[in-house]
């Protein structure tokens, strides 16, 4: 008999405290031991995560009008440049931008964590000066405590797999993925494997726009499609793309959440990111979800990626199984080659445990989506266009 079940369904057992709730990871020896179709029976819900550098991550804030009032063309918070194109004192600060004074270490995912602890943040405003806005100059000290809104819009994050990055030439390089060692002296790759949500829900059939989420300590919920979204990437026999695909746009109240979840990285010569903390729950609706879920790092495949070519189709060395990359080493033309994570599986094990609680013990029930993603898909390129 095939099993099916409603998001409504599950709702319901969640609001009454007896909803079956496990973490990706616990979900796989529940499937060993009862087979899928009686797991699909039992499991209600599986929490996803990942914590690991989101570079497209930041902030929109309104500071509220000060007396006299200005319209605030340019906004600097602790030195770090906001975009204030949008309104009298509205900004957005994006995690990647870099302080005027301390160069890449200091940035806005600082500034954003910062206020996310209550820190004060050094704000100053400036303006050509209006008929309704006549101040031109703001210096003052704000806290998220001082402020209206504070929320984050991250317009690319939670990546559906994500290729691994070697350097077979004979410098050092300095990247977003770490720093990668001449010769293949190592490895670097970036998700959490079998714990990472869209690989779990491969085809987003339960995440799409609206979907409540885990985001940095708080409730947040899926925005949009995320920016540079690539559904049409080739598949595996499970579903899962080998290389960078599906990506989320995501937001929640900055208010609420907590440094134990979000933190500032600064790359060695490269720059300023955010690690981000995304949870997502998945609802058992049927045992075709269930296989999808319970599909284990040995088989989560990934394309390892030569950093050396400067060119955005960068040749693949090799694919390995997530399992080998957590393995620590692997082979590449008959060579052994250290493997090193930038996504924290301690912290992304720690996330799933806690969104499990939420929705296990205090109601954190499901949102269906509003709206599906679109399918297949392809991105688009500047490519060799330009001077």
């Amino acid at each position: 008999m095939t099993v099916k079940k409603t998001f409504e369904e599950i709702n319901e057992k969640i609001r009454k405290g007896n909803a079956v709730v496990v973490t990706a990871e616990e979900l796989a020896d529940i499937v060993e031991e009862k087979g899928i179709s009686d797991a699909t029976k039992y499991v209600d819900v599986v929490t996803t995560a990942t914590f690991g550098p989101m570079c497209s991550t930041g902030a929109f804030l309104n500071f509220g009008h000060s007396d006299p009032p200005i319209r605030m063309e340019k906004v600097e918070l602790d030195n770090v440049n906001a975009y204030a194109g949008i309104a009298a004192v509205d900004a957005y600060i994006g995690a990647t931008e870099t302080s005027k004074d301390r160069d890449i270490e200091y940035g806005g995912a600082h500034v954003i964590c910062n206020l996310i602890d209550g820190k004060k943040v050094h704000l100053k405003a400036y303006s050509r000066g209006t008929d309704c806005y006549p101040r031109k100059e703001l210096d003052t000290y704000i806290t998220k405590d001082t402020i209206n809104e504070a929320y984050l819009f991250n317009p690319r994050n939670c990546y559906q797999n994500y290729s691994a990055a070697a350097n077979t030439s004979d410098r050092t390089l300095y990247t977003y993925m770490g720093v990668l060692q001449p010769c293949l002296g190592n490895v670097n790759y970036s998700t959490s494997g079998e714990l990472s949500p869209l690989l779990k829900d491969p085809y987003l059939r339960t995440i799409g726009i609206g979907t409540k989420i885990f985001l940095a300590g708080a409730e947040g919920y899926v925005s949009w499609q995320g920016t540079q979204f690539a559904s049409g990437k080739p598949r595996g026999e499970n579903g899962i793309p080998l290389s960078n695909a599906c990506t989320l746009a995501v937001i929640g109240n900055l208010k609420e959440m907590s440094t134990d979840y979000i933190q500032p990285a600064v790359f060695e010569k490269y720059g300023v990111s955010m690690f981000v903390g995304i949870g997502i729950p998945i609802p058992v609706l049927d045992s075709d979800l269930l296989s999808n879920l319970s599909v284990r790092n040995k088989d989560i495949y990934a394309n390892i990626l030569d950093y050396s070519v400067q060119s955005n189709n960068k040749p693949v060395l090799a694919q390995c199984s997530y399992e080998e990359l957590r393995s620590g080493y692997v082979s590449i033309e008959g060579k052994k080659i250290k493997t090193s994570p930038l996504t924290s599986l301690y912290k992304s094990r720690e996330i799933a445990q806690v969104l499990k609680g939420w929705v296990a013990e205090k109601g954190f029930t499901l949102q269906p989506p509003i709206a599906a993603f679109p399918k297949d898909v392809s991105l688009k390129s500047l490519g060799k266009r330009g001077s």
